[in-house]
């Protein structure tokens, strides 16, 4: 049985993402508003807070708060609005975007040239890796610093912060398992409200010193830099606070489609960002002593409490959307052969995205829940955000020149100088975020490292198990020819679940040597995860006859849809599947293998043993595979890698 590396050719014509097809662009606008905006649309609650005040602090006079201003909007445009926006987001694999996406598209052109597959396989693993390192800051970070505005709102409150924080993080991974169906709709309109009011209180603040506006020239951000030389540079550490989330648009493509999200940015999000924090460094010239928390300086006194109520709202959504976005790079990851199965829920009956992994929302929670008690501040929490961001940033930059390259063949005379120059921005922000590895950022590069090597560690690990099930498999012809006609067939289907490779199940050899009878009918029937998305019902489903009334099956799913083996042949034809299918006759046989390490080559010890840990802990195909429980036998078996 495969679900992950055996994939077949992908559709031979793109497709939009799902739910781009059902909706109006209006309608996925307002979705992407409530959805895909949630990470970078909260980042002025710290980002000017954390350049002026954080590690390393700027004097708050004009050459400063104009410089940062520069730095912040041409940082926001070079990386969000045309790296992301405009050039990356042109990468989508039938629609779908993100790391994962854009290495199964590259994996389609580096055939036959394993230095580049293998660079390519490893940069991607990696970047997906990272993102659950910001998926636990991201939620700690968000919630903490709107509550935080307790302290502006109402001081005598300041020992509630913490202890308020994580109530509500603990109370959103709680509700995680009944899913955002119900909740979701509102994401929309209070993300809108949102936007509205950073735009709203920017512009009030900007009226009382426009020539912060002056700040759009590029020339601000230079003078900065040549002026302040190290304490500019490392002032980039903060100043990428303002793009992260960056790579969220261009992962939920997705669910909105291209243009949706695009006109969301630039017609919406963009400009409210972008007044918001020229508004922020108005007010910091007027009013200095803001400095201790700008954002909620911004507005009047009345509207203090509301405001934090408001922005704790957007900072749960923005947390929502991250760790639903690790529930679909997890499964991703599964379909892809990176992971082991997990047990999936399906928390939506009409959306196919909603998804709910257990063991991953739990130990997200733990992990949210310890950086907050850790941390304490979102001043804290800020020095260990941006590295893995920004290595993400980096390894975006070196995909997308493989894909202009390879895939899209533009010429060189473009290519470099545009390539240089967004590696040029990202490195620079890396190097300055560099900085903060010994003082928090160590946590996500750690995370990374670790979900790194588990990712790598499965993949390599499968391929072993496969290489040897290969090399001693019996095949399928030679076997049914010789065994069919000499074995009692008994009443009834039997469903083996097999290798797409091809040869005899465990299953089948283990209970024909005990029980030594056949069932009147045989299916061996794999589960083939491509590298697209999603699989159209029409390819489905692929039979073959085996003779001896024998038959191979192979269903192909795209590796954001979870498999329904019952559901499949239910609504498979006959002629797709070659027999009648029957639920009530029928019996599925599970191998349950026990991997056991050894000295064959392959990999370390060590990774050997920690794959066949990985295969213990990995859940039941029974689950993952909506079997009826009442019709399933398992046979065992150990196998060495």
């Amino acid at each position: 049985m495969s679900s992950g590396n055996e994939m077949v050719n992908p559709a031979p014509h793109p497709q939009a993402g799902p739910h781009a097809e059902q909706s109006s662009v209006a309608a996925l606008v307002f979705g992407a508003i409530g959805v895909v905006f949630g990470d970078i649309g909260t980042s002025p609650l710290y980002t000017m807070k954390e350049t002026f005040a954080g590690p390393h602090p700027l004097e708050l006079d004009r050459l400063h708060v104009l410089g940062v201003l520069s730095l912040i909007f041409w940082a926001v445009t070079i990386i969000v609005s045309v790296k992301y926006v405009i050039v990356i987001m042109r990468a989508d694999n039938r629609g779908e975007g993100g790391s994962l996406a854009l290495l199964a598209l590259l994996n389609r052109v580096t055939h036959g040239k394993p230095g580049v597959a293998a660079l390519v396989g490893m940069l991607g693993v990696f970047a997906a890796a990272l993102f659950y390192g910001d998926s636990m800051i991201t939620p700690a970070i968000s919630v903490l610093s709107a509550v935080e505005g307790l302290e502006v709102a109402a001081p005598q409150l300041h020992p509630a912060v913490v202890p308020l924080t994580i109530a509500i993080l603990i109370a959103l991974f709680v509700i995680q398992s009944h899913g955002t169906a119900r909740i979701g709709v509102f994401f929309g309109p209070v993300m809108l409200l949102w936007f509205s009011t950073l735009a709203v209180l920017g512009i009030l603040n900007i009226v009382q010193d426009p020539e912060v506006l002056w700040a759009l020239s590029p020339h601000y951000a230079a003078a900065f830099m040549i002026e302040d030389g190290l304490t500019a540079f490392l002032a980039l550490g903060a100043v990428v606070l303002a793009v992260t989330g960056a790579e969220a648009l261009y992962t939920d493509m997705g669910h909105f489609g291209r243009l949706p999200i695009r006109l969301a940015w630039y017609l919406l999000v963009l400009p409210a960002l972008m007044l918001n924090y020229f508004g922020q460094g108005a007010l910091l010239l007027t009013h200095p002593d803001s400095i201790v928390n700008p954002f909620f300086h911004l507005g009047p006194g009345w509207a203090g409490i509301p405001l934090v109520l408001l922005a704790t709202t957007a900072s749960v959504i923005a947390s929502q959307a991250v760790i639903s976005g690790a529930f679909s790079v997890t499964r991703q990851a599964m379909h892809l052969g990176y992971l082991p199965r997990m047990s999936i829920v399906h928390t939506s009956e009409t959306e196919i995205g909603q998804i709910y992994i257990p063991v991953l929302n739990w130990t997200l929670a733990v992990f949210v829940v310890a950086l907050v008690l850790g941390f304490q501040t979102s001043t804290n929490l800020a020095s260990a955000y941006g590295v893995a961001v920004t290595g993400t940033m980096v390894i975006d930059t070196v995909l997308i020149a493989l894909v202009m390259v390879l895939l899209w063949q533009w010429p060189r005379r473009y290519t470099v100088p545009l390539v240089v120059f967004f590696l040029i921005v990202d490195l620079s922000f890396f190097i300055a975020n560099s900085t903060k590895i010994l003082h928090g950022g160590w946590f996500p590069l750690t995370i990374g490292l670790v979900i790194f090597l588990l990712l790598t560690t499965w993949n390599r690990g499968r391929a072993l198990l496969k290489a040897g099930f290969e090399q001693n498999a019996i095949p399928e012809a030679e076997f049914f020819k010789k065994v069919a006609e000499d074995v009692v067939r008994v009443p009834g289907t039997a469903i083996f679940l097999a290798n797409v490779s091809g040869g005899v199940p465990l299953s089948l050899l283990n209970n024909l040597k005990h029980n030594h009878v056949l069932h009147e009918r045989v299916i061996l029937l794999s589960v083939i995860i491509e590298e697209v998305p999603y699989v159209s019902h029409d390819r489905r489903v692929r039979g073959i006859d085996l003779s001896c009334n024998c038959n191979r099956v192979n269903l192909h799913y795209g590796y954001m849809q979870s498999p329904n083996i019952p559901r499949t042949l239910r609504e498979a034809r006959y002629d797709q599947l070659g027999f009648i299918y029957e639920p009530a006759t029928v019996s599925y046989f599970l191998s349950r293998k026990t991997v056991i390490p050894s000295a064959k080559p392959g990999m370390p010890i060590w990774r050997e043993k920690l794959f066949a840990w990985m295969f213990r802990s990995s859940a039941n195909p029974l689950e993952f595979f909506c079997l009826p429980f009442d019709r399933v036998v398992e046979l065992g078996g150990q196998v060495e890698i």
